[in-house]
């Protein structure tokens, strides 16, 4: 039986989602689980998740074409 704070298949865990701030900006984390990924708006990365694990590495990170 999964435990309420236990991430789903490939996704991340909600408790480990409150922590997180981007390493670059220092801001707030969107999970995107489409995506895979961790999103941060104010610095315009996007981080990749592998095997539920968020990669928090700006090197690692994707730029985003379109911030709001």
């Amino acid at each position: 039986m999964m435990e309420p704070s236990e991430p789903r298949r490939g996704g991340v865990d909600p408790k480990l989602l409150e922590i997180l701030v981007c390493p670059a900006s220092h801001g707030p984390l969107e999970y995107d689980a489409a995506a895979g990924e961790l999103i941060s708006r104010k610095a315009g990365l996007a981080y990749p998740i592998r095997d539920g694990i968020p990669i928090m590495l700006v090197s690692e990170a994707r730029h985003l074409k379109d911030v709001p």
